[in-house]
């Protein structure tokens, strides 16, 4: 039986050998053939490109081909045959692929990309740069890829309310969505616990919002601390990172919560509320310092509410090109409009029923003025509640119905369940796993996902614009955190949003996830590494257990410890199925060669 199972792991590991040798692009594009030899990438490779207008994009291929590769690439505006061995970017317009699909062909002698618009170029580029070796030599296999996306909507939210982070992480993380040819980049920045953005007809939002007392601790303990917190992005900073997303043909979309989750601004300016105090409680408003709803919300009787939220949104858009904005409109009990007298006579005066359709009136009222500003709203599935526009886009968070009555309605629809695509939740054993939030998404259950339920017709499926991970930073307090959140599940995103459907098969997917993981390492990103897969076998013998541990990156070093003997990097290297007695147990763990390891896991639990 033993010398069964050390064969069987030998034979795995020589298949995971075999694939590393092969492409292994994430997503998976639409098709790809693989072709006898390489091209030879050097510091006489030029970059061409057809007409001036493509120069950024072969500036972005000379910049990032250098950080990946150490060449210095030229690049010259049609550049005559025959000149160099050449990476030609050209705009066709008889390229038949939509808009952000692309042609890439790699032959010894040079690689052409191919697009009917700049955007698909881009992605070309992307695909180009994963066929970088990770090995660190300059061949790139010759291929022939005919690619294009699923989905015009492939985003990831991005809180700032909870936890602040830097520009420059920002803008990391912007790369790594283009990397993974994501196109949506949702911007949270306002909640209970902090406002984000600089309005400067509200200086308050900046010297009281923006700001919190104390932040309930993260580490498991109740209660909170006592040190202050916040922070906020200028306007230059904000229409920085625009500038920089709009170069990697990404759209940001700015979030500005309402009617709930403004406990922060209504803590700068009390007289936006139902009332002088919190409710429930008669004490002065301050910004959040837990975690959770509030029944703190704008007040929908009070028409300076809709002259504040008018003055921010009229900022917000001249920073924002997006064709949306995201007003929110999320968990917002009503406790506080059944008593405010201003909203109860403003529901008796336009006729509603109840407070849903008060806060349905509210929406539309903010979203006439946004339309006529000639932008859209997004809202969460609440915004349904009472009823809406036919030209609101639902972004469906509790399930799928909301996104299928959507749909149904002519509406479209967002698909961010939190079943499948909340990155927040944990990615494996919470025993193992760094704190998170209770529910658990790993990366099998994120890839499972599908946007567009089989309850749809083909042309209510059109209106499923695609699906959109969130990650809510309650927990998360560090940019290194963050990342372990992330990925690699963003890659699973990413196939979602981006390939065929049946182009998908999770099995293939996480071969190639093996050459993913390697090249974050590269990258600098801080992914979550996975701990070694456990099988165990009787041995009929003696009842012991033969343990058979595999590596899921194929990258890294297992080791082990038995009994009571701690796990460290001096433990023994995992090699051959290990005989494990009764009442033993056997604490194992991955160490990758980024010089970072997998959490600790153990037999028997």
């Amino acid at each position: 039986m033993l010398n069964k199972i050390i064969i069987t792991f030998c034979f795995l590991l020589f298949s995971a050998l075999v694939i590393a040798q092969h492409t292994a692009i994430i997503p998976a594009p639409k098709s790809l053939v693989e072709k006898e030899g390489f091209f030879e990438l050097s510091n006489d490779v030029v970059i061409s490109y057809s007409g001036e207008e493509l120069h950024h994009l072969a500036d972005y291929a000379t910049a990032f081909i250098k950080e990946f590769s150490g060449l210095s690439l030229r690049n010259r505006n049609n550049l005559k045959k025959g000149f160099a061995k050449k990476i030609s970017l050209s705009i066709i317009s008889s390229v038949k692929t939509n808009k952000e699909g692309y042609f890439l062909e790699v032959s010894t002698s040079g690689i052409n990309i191919k697009a009917n618009a700049p955007a698909g170029l881009f992605y070309g580029i992307q695909t180009l740069l994963q066929l970088l070796a990770v090995q660190g030599t300059h061949q790139i296999l010759c291929v022939s890829i005919i690619d294009e996306p699923r989905f015009p909507w492939r985003g990831m939210l991005f809180d700032n309310c909870r936890h602040m982070y830097s520009v420059e992480f920002i803008k990391k993380f912007i790369d790594q969505l283009a990397y993974h040819k994501l196109n949506k980049f949702h911007w949270h920045l306002t909640d209970d616990q902090g406002w984000r953005i600089e309005i400067k007809k509200y200086p308050r939002l900046q010297e009281v919002a923006a700001y919190r007392n104390g932040t309930q601790f993260i580490d498991g303990r109740k209660g909170v601390d006592s040190i202050r917190y916040g922070g906020f992005y200028t306007q230059q900073q904000i229409k920085d990172v625009v500038a920089y997303a709009a170069s990697r043909y990404i759209e940001v979309i700015p979030e500005i919560e309402m009617p709930g989750h403004s406990v922060a601004a209504i803590t700068a300016y009390p007289y936006l509320a139902c009332s002088t105090a919190s409710f429930g409680t008669g004490k002065p408003f301050e910004v959040r310092k837990v975690w959770g709803v509030s029944k703190d919300l704008y007040c929908a009787g009070n028409d300076s509410v809709f002259t504040f939220l008018q003055n921010v949104l009229t900022e917000v858009m001249q920073l924002f090109p997006s064709q949306y904005i995201h007003i929110g409109g999320d968990e917002a009990p009503h406790d506080a409009w059944k008593e405010c007298l201003k909203c109860q006579k403003r529901m008796k005066d336009i006729g509603l029923k109840n407070e849903d359709e008060l806060q349905s009136w509210f929406i539309r009222r903010i979203e006439k003025f946004i339309n006529l500003k000639g932008k859209k709203i997004i809202g969460w599935e609440e915004i349904m509640n009472g009823g809406m526009t036919k030209s609101a886009t639902i972004q469906s968070w509790l399930g799928v119905e909301s996104g299928l009555q959507a749909a149904k309605n002519g509406n479209d629809a967002i698909m961010s369940p939190y079943s499948h695509l909340y990155f927040d939740g944990y990615q494996g054993d919470e025993k193992i796993e760094p704190l998170a939030i209770g529910y658990w998404t790993p990366l099998d259950t994120v890839y499972s996902f599908e946007p567009v339920h089989p309850a749809l017709t083909k042309e209510e499926a059109k209106h499923i614009l695609g699906g959109q991970g969130n990650l809510w930073t309650e927990f998360i307090a560090t940019e290194d955190y963050f990342e372990y959140m992330v990925f690699p599940r963003i890659a699973a995103l990413s196939e979602i949003d981006w390939t065929q459907k049946d182009k998908r098969n999770f099995d293939d997917f996480k071969k190639r996830l093996q050459t993913q993981y390697q090249r974050y390492a590269r990258q600098g990103v801080h992914f979550r590494i996975p701990p070694p897969q456990i099988q165990t076998n009787y041995l009929s013998a003696d009842s012991a257990l033969a343990v058979t541990l595999s590596d899921p990156t194929a990258k890294g070093i297992i080791r082990y410890s038995i009994g009571e003997n701690e796990l460290s990097e001096n433990s023994p290297v995992y090699s051959v199925p290990i005989k494990l007695l009764h009442k033993q147990k056997i604490r194992f763990a991955l160490f990758y060669i980024d010089g970072r390891k997998s959490s600790t896991d153990y037999y028997p639990k």
